[in-house]
């Protein structure tokens, strides 16, 4: 403090006046100050990004590196010339009471700024660190973040205020009470998001990198990004949608990771059968199905199922084929369809496999082929169905079926 009184004295042997000299001398404490504050800033600035990039590249722990990137010591070396400048100001102040309390006001003001960014800075460290963390890459740490930054920048504006205007914190916060019902309102989207952010991570609704699929918002890809407001996920067509936290508990939407984590990606699709090519089979044409391999030793065992069961039920096949019991076309195409199936290298036989009829339409006779397939990437998801149902349709007429479709005679009778 000698350099602020040597400027005083100084200032007196130059014959100014006593209260010249006071003035004079404040303004150049304040620049002496401010240049010995900015000085001090440049060398703690220096000297704590050189220790902690050492410290950084010598450690195995990753956590340093994005101290680093988030310029932490940065803002560590801010405050050693604010602290300094804190305490100096009283004693070149000290004949400027009304000047002192408003330096002193705003120095703590700017104190609490800095060590907001300062903690700001350690939780981002943090949050880069966990997303980089196995356990930790599909939680939504961004949320957890905001929510305690926004309590802690509530404590710094209650601090503001306090120190501004010289009241209580008690009676700050009688008076932050009586107008709660406005603050409510105006951070509703936020306090929603917090509860979202709260009960999504409870009930492990949606992780990073699932892939959900949301109608009403027009998404339909991978989570990127779960904070306190938005949730944003990037569509399979390389667009991006945001989504208010609040909706994925306040609506509908779907999570396929129970798909990606399971065993197989159901394929459910129909194929629809012309109900007039639907017919009996006569005893002449089931040689031509046995060469079939996969029903070969079906239509035998069917056949003599079939015959014993007329025999003993004295059914006359002779007089009309109604009599008794019929193997159909349809009937043996479902049974191919599942022989093949069951044969498919694409298909998970360890889970359910069926192929069924569903309520016959004015379109058709929905045949429903219902299974699993063993990979469940989208591309190769698409590649085994389309085969399947390449295969199938193509094998419809072997069988004396149609397929069903729209035709102008059709149109022209359904008018």
């Amino acid at each position: 403090m000698k350099i602020f009184n040597w400027a005083y004295s100084l200032l007196k042997d130059l014959n100014f006046s006593e209260d010249t000299a006071s003035y004079s001398n404040l303004f150049v404490n304040i620049v002496l100050l401010i240049a010995l504050a900015y000085i001090l800033d440049i060398v703690c600035k220096k000297i704590l990004i050189l220790i902690l990039s050492v410290f950084a590249a010598r450690t195995k722990s990753s956590f340093d590196d994005f101290l680093v990137t988030n310029k932490t010591a940065k803002y560590v070396a801010h405050l050693i010339p604010l602290l300094f400048v804190y305490k100096t100001v009283p004693v070149i102040l000290k004949q400027f009471t009304y000047w002192e309390d408003i330096f002193e006001k705003g120095i703590k003001t700017y104190i609490i700024l800095l060590s907001l960014w300062v903690i700001r800075s350690v939780f981002n460290a943090l949050r880069d660190y966990l997303k980089h963390k196995p356990r930790f890459s599909d939680k939504p740490i961004d949320s957890y973040i905001q929510v305690i930054m926004i309590m802690l920048w509530i404590l710094g504006v209650v601090s503001f205020i306090t120190i501004l205007f010289d009241i209580s914190k008690t009676a700050f916060l009688a008076t932050f009470g009586s107008i709660s019902a406005i603050i409510i309102l105006i951070f509703r989207d936020t306090i929603l998001g917090f509860v979202a952010s709260i009960s999504v991570s409870v009930n492990d609704m949606v992780r990073i990198g699932d892939w959900i699929t949301m109608d009403k918002f027009g998404a339909d890809g991978d989570v990127i990004e779960i904070n306190l407001a938005t949730v944003k996920v990037r569509n399979f067509d390389n667009t991006t949608t945001t989504i208010p936290t609040y909706s994925l508990i306040s609506d509908s939407f779907k999570n396929w990771q129970g798909m990606q984590v399971s065993d197989g990606r159901r394929i459910k699709r129909y194929i629809l059968i012309k109900p007039g090519s639907v017919r009996f089979i006569q005893d002449n044409e089931l040689d031509t199905f046995k060469d079939i391999q996969f029903l070969t030793s079906y239509v035998e065992h069917r056949k003599n199922e079939i015959d014993k069961f007329n025999e003993v039920n004295d059914f006359n096949k002779s007089k009309s084929i109604l009599n008794g019991r019929n193997l159909t076309n349809l009937g043996l195409f479902r049974k191919y369809i599942t022989q093949y199936l069951q044969f498919h290298t694409g298909i998970n036989n360890d889970m359910l496999l069926m192929v069924r009829h569903l309520q016959p339409t004015e379109k058709g006779i929905p045949l429903e082929i219902y299974c699993f397939s063993k990979d469940k990437e989208w591309e190769n998801y698409e590649h085994i169905m389309a085969d399947i149902f390449d295969h199938i349709i193509s094998s419809v007429k072997y069988f004396d079926l149609e397929v069903f479709e729209f035709s102008y005679d059709y149109l022209k009778e359904n008018k």
